[in-house]
């Protein structure tokens, strides 16, 4: 009996975070971005991000602006926001409520006003594989994890829309943060870019995915500690967050990583919600946190 109500669970938290690929899977395509049911209040913009990397010519981005964006000459933070597997660059569109939570706490003033980057950050072998962005169940996603898009993120991402909007382009301006694949990929990406991310949020950071190495792998991923140490003694966080839900199958290791910190001083956060390895009662709770602490200077937003 309770082998049996082990395997349950494990199936369970296998099922909500994606791993069980479903019949319905197909309906996580990328899709539009912007769905009916709710209009934006902001500007959504979908943008094409050339790759400098082995793997598809173009990627679709999708960013979004304040509503006076183009009536003022201010200049913006930005928050990268990262999917996870089996996601995409709308999978905080469709799944993680990401115009309704941002529309609201920046109408409340509870937030900054900043630039919303969501990339595709999905590992493709070139464009017939890329397909526009076709559908990667979680263990394909999973076991892709190469360093590839990762490694060239800051020169392909940062930089256009660096050049692309007016930004504030500088590390305490910049925050990066992602769920469960993504939020694993967020914490690298600070520790590799220390001197580019002044915020780094991980939504329960799914630690156990790494795909063969094709030249990438070793020099974006590895030595973790070592890059973290070399991060918060240069460039220490402005903010770095850590979550996890109170079933989630990640927060042992979440919870690893927040003790490791906490025996080096390093500052950061950890805070438990109360849903699992998924996105009610987890990442767009997550979010909306994060997005409440970031950019709180009182220049984050400037003139030209």
């Amino acid at each position: 009996m309770k082998r049996h109500l082990t395997l349950l669970f494990i199936i369970v938290l296998a099922s909500s975070c994606g791993v069980i690929r479903h019949r319905s899977a197909e309906t996580y395509l990328p899709g539009p971005a912007v769905r009916a049911g709710y209009t934006p209040e902001g500007i959504v913009e979908e943008v094409q991000c050339p790759g400098s990397v082995p793997g598809p010519s173009f990627r679709r981005m999708i960013v979004y602006l304040p509503a006076d964006y183009y009536q003022s000459d201010k200049r913006y933070p930005v928050f990268y926001l990262l999917h996870g597997a089996r996601g995409y660059e709308t999978s905080w569109i469709r799944k993680g409520r990401v115009y309704q939570s941002t529309d609201s706490l920046w109408r409340e003033s509870l937030a900054q006003p900043c630039i919303v980057v969501m990339p595709n950050v999905n590992q493709y072998n070139d464009d017939a594989d890329y397909e526009g962005g076709r559908f990667k169940d979680a263990w394909e996603s999973i076991w892709e994890v190469d360093g590839t898009v990762e490694y060239a993120f800051v020169k392909d991402v940062v930089h256009l829309v660096d050049s692309l909007y007016r930004t504030v382009p500088d590390a305490a301006h910049r925050a990066i943060a992602g769920l469960s694949v993504g939020g694993w990929q967020s914490i690298y990406m600070g520790a590799n870019h220390p001197d580019v991310f002044g915020y780094i949020g991980a939504f329960s950071p799914y630690t156990w995915c790494l795909g063969r190495d094709r030249g990438y792998r070793r020099l974006f991923y590895g030595k973790l500690y070592r890059k973290m140490s070399v991060q918060f003694s240069t460039y220490p966080p402005l903010g770095f967050y850590l979550y996890a839900g109170k079933w989630d199958i990640m927060r042992p290791s979440t919870l690893r990583i927040h003790h490791r910190m906490k025996r080096r001083g390093w500052e950061h956060e950890y805070s438990r919600f109360p849903g699992s390895h998924d996105w009610h009662n987890g990442w767009i709770e997550e979010y909306q946190d994060m997005l409440q602490k970031v950019f709180k200077d009182e220049n984050s937003v400037r003139n030209q």
